[in-house]
């Protein structure tokens, strides 16, 4: 008989907040919680990862449910000529409980083992956590390899994992007699879990619909993923359901399947990620029957995790002089990373740019390089010099994203004070947060949901220059805590682009930090104080409760 209290072994480690006592499962194709822990790939992960921590700072009754890779995403390494190279490396993780669980589930109409491990809450100091995988004995080859690899690039093995999350962590939590009040599905990949729901709560719609809440991420309808729904079926996506029946509940009617629309039409409330992107997601459905209301939650960080105590106190207790001698000394371990990967001596004095976040072409990474006449004069700069740094992980099959890479580590080769890094993950954006003086934000206006990455650099004492785009149209004050360039119109929207942050660069940021070092700091202080009060993942992870739950 399911019950809505977790079995003794995996209980939370402390009494419930009363504010927070719904029990709830959140669904996460990646979570970024440490740094020895390979379960994400970029920003996602990250807001997961600060999600499971604030949970757990603030006393919530809920879980997390995701998947162990076997070679994580990929470990980001060098060629010879120390280009970017990918490698899939095995990965062992002593402090993972086996649950000793193990259930079927069914994948393209033949049985599939899941086993299940289990990250107590005190490890990391997330809420309790469960990782699935089919890289277990008893299975066959072509069964095991769905859990190797985050966000395959073979589409069937891409939605065999889905399937694993969906079907597997709801029938996991079947296996544990454990019935969450709520099922929040973090993204659409774990929706073939909501058909697993409907079957077993008596093919009610409405059933579902009271548990089940969803998040979306993606701020254009082409960017949700769609297949040919009997491609679908042939997989056993619908969890035994006929396509009559899928049909029925989703209302799709054609033969593409919108996963993301079906998660609409299937949840009691779904959420984006920003106002903005709360704006842009309203319009982008709204044309559509049938869905749920999309409210906004805007993403936040865990500032336990991600800042640097001193600074913080500096912050607090109005010294100036000791947040600006603090922020000299976390460069620091940054720079040894320069030195150690780039062969270059980087200064604590001297103004620290950084872009770094996933290597995508609406994030354009490269786009102040593109006026090379301008990039070489910032470089140049004797007067008020500049040193940057870039690093973030392409889609490792995505050619293009991984040629910009490597085009910025040969272009680095001119300059010595240009560093291209390579093993983004949780540790290594640590430091990068803690060593820039400025981060710079470019994406394509309303491309990016929410973009957290400038909260824990905002955090860091470091300052954001970026196009009005997600989280900083809700933070951004201009010169008062951060720095935005005007919307560029469509016509010349990347040249516009370019004109504006170098006009900023070159008339505003660079004067203020070498000749009024005082209200340069005064801005950092004015940033800091500022998200983390309302960009601090605890305000956050309450208000899904209230919001959502």
């Amino acid at each position: 008989m399911n019950t809505t209290t977790l079995p003794t072994t995996f209980a939370h480690p402390y009494a419930f907040d009363p504010k927070f006592k719904k029990s709830v499962a959140y669904f996460s194709m990646e979570f970024g919680i440490d740094q020895a822990l390979k379960t994400y790939s970029g920003g996602l992960g990250f807001l997961a990862g600060s999600h499971m921590r604030s949970a757990y700072d603030t006393k919530q009754n809920l879980i997390g449910i995701g998947m162990l890779w076997k070679y994580g995403y990929y470990d980001q390494v060098r060629n010879t000529d120390n280009s970017m190279a990918v490698q899939f490396r095995e990965k062992m993780y002593s402090f993972l409980k086996d649950t000793n669980i193990r259930f079927q589930i069914t994948i393209q109409d033949k049985p599939v083992l899941v086993a299940a491990y289990f990250l107590d809450a005190q490890t990391f100091g997330t809420v309790p956590m469960f990782f699935l995988t089919t890289d277990t004995d008893g299975n066959d080859p072509w069964a095991r390899e769905i859990s190797y690899r985050l966000y395959d690039n073979d589409p069937t093995l891409k939605v065999m994992q889905c399937m694993v999350l969906g079907i597997g962590g709801t029938k996991l939590l079947d296996e544990m007699g454990y019935e969450p009040e709520v099922y929040h599905f973090n993204e659409a990949h774990a929706l073939s879990g909501a058909f697993y729901l409907h079957k077993k709560l008596g093919k009610k719609l409405s059933e579902v619909k009271k548990r089940l809440v969803f998040t979306t991420h993606t701020p254009e309808e082409a960017g949700n993923e769609k297949h040919d729904i009997n491609f679908l079926d042939k997989l056993s996506f619908f969890a035994g359901l006929t396509l009559s029946e899928v049909r029925k509940i989703t209302g799709i009617t054609d033969s593409v399947f919108n996963h993301s629309l079906a998660a609409l039409r299937m949840s009691r409330k779904a959420n984006a990620v920003s106002k903005l992107h709360g704006e842009v997601s309203r319009q982008m459905w709204g044309g559509y029957k049938d869905i749920c209301e999309i409210t906004h939650i805007t993403n936040a960080q865990n500032a336990p995790y991600w800042a640097d105590n001193q600074l913080n106190e500096a912050c607090a207790t109005n010294d100036l002089e000791a947040l600006d001698n603090r922020k000299k000394d976390i460069k620091k371990p940054l720079f040894d990373t320069v030195a150690e990967q780039c062969g270059k001596l980087f200064d604590p004095e001297v103004l620290t740019i950084v872009w770094t976040r996933r290597f995508a072409a609406y994030k354009r990474p490269n786009l102040l390089t593109l006026n090379r006449e301008r990039f070489d004069r910032l470089m140049k700069n004797t007067k008020y010099p500049v040193q940057f740094i870039w690093a973030g992980k392409p889609y490792p099959f995505d050619n293009g994203a991984v040629q910009m890479f490597n085009e910025l580590y040969y272009l680095s080769h001119h300059y010595p004070n240009m560093a291209v890094l390579t093993g983004h993950e949780l540790a290594l954006s640590k430091q990068l947060k803690h060593g820039a003086d400025i981060w710079l934000n470019t994406p394509v206006v309303t491309r990016e949901a929410s973009g957290t990455s400038g909260m824990t650099a905002a955090m860091n004492g470091a300052l954001n220059l970026s196009t009005y785009d997600g989280w900083v149209c809700e933070f951004s004050e201009h010169g008062k805590n951060s720095f935005i360039v005007p919307v560029a119109a469509n016509s010349n929207r990347d040249g516009q682009d370019i004109d504006s942050l170098f006009t900023v660069l070159e008339e505003e940021i660079l004067p203020l930090y070498y000749q009024n070092k005082k209200g340069w700091n005064q801005i950092v202080q004015n940033s800091m104080t500022e998200v983390n009060g309302f960009f601090n993942s605890n305000r956050m992870a309450a208000e899904y409760y209230e919001l959502m739950y």
